[in-house]
C-alpha cells in the first residue's frame, strides 16, 4: 500500500502553556495528512466533492506516544488501510523529523454519503474514484 508522507512545523497556535501540541490537533494533522495523499493521487477532496461524494469520519483514534513541542517539524505518514464500498479507513504515524521519534499514530474511519448524508456504495456509483483509492491502497 502506498504510504504518503508529508512535513511541516509546529505552530505556536498549536501548543498549550507548556509548549506541548494539544491533544485534538493531531486529528488535524490527519486531515492534514488525508488531503495531500488524496492530492497526490490526482483526487483532491474538492474533486471529489464535486462529484457529489462526501467523506464524513464515523470513527478516530489516536495513540500518543510522545510530545510535540512548538519547533519540532513533524511528518505525518498516511495510508489507505482498508476500503470496502460504502466506507475507507486511513491510518496516520506521526514523527518528529528531528530525531525521527515516533509521537502518535492512528486512524480515521470515513462513510462514502451522498450530499444528503446517504450511504452510496462508491465501487459502483463512482467507479473512476473507486479505482484510484483501490490503487493507492494495493500498490506497495
Amino acid at each position: 500500500m502506498v504510504t504518503f508522507e508529508t512535513s511541516f512545523p509546529v505552530r505556536y497556535a498549536e501548543t498549550d502553556r507548556m509548549g506541548i501540541v494539544y491533544h485534538a490537533n493531531y486529528y488535524v494533522w490527519f486531515e492534514v495528512g488525508r488531503n495531500e495523499l488524496l492530492k497526490s493521487a490526482g483526487l483532491p477532496y474538492w474533486e471529489i466533492e464535486s462529484q457529489g461524494v462526501f467523506l464524513p469520519v464515523v470513527k478516530g483514534f489516536c495513540r500518543y506516544r510522545r510530545p510535540a513541542r512548538f519547533g519540532d517539524t513533524v511528518v505525518v505518514k498516511t495510508r489507505v488501510e482498508e476500503l470496502r464500498a460504502a466506507r475507507i479507513r486511513l491510518s496516520y504515524e506521526v514523527y518528529r523529523q528531528q530525531d525521527n521519534a515516533l509521537l502518535a499514530e492512528g486512524y480515521t474511519e470515513h462513510g462514502f454519503v451522498d450530499g444528503s448524508g446517504k450511504p452510496i456504495n462508491l465501487r459502483k456509483g463512482h467507479p473512476q474514484i473507486w479505482e484510484i483509492l483501490h490503487k493507492l491502497k494495493n500498490l506497495k
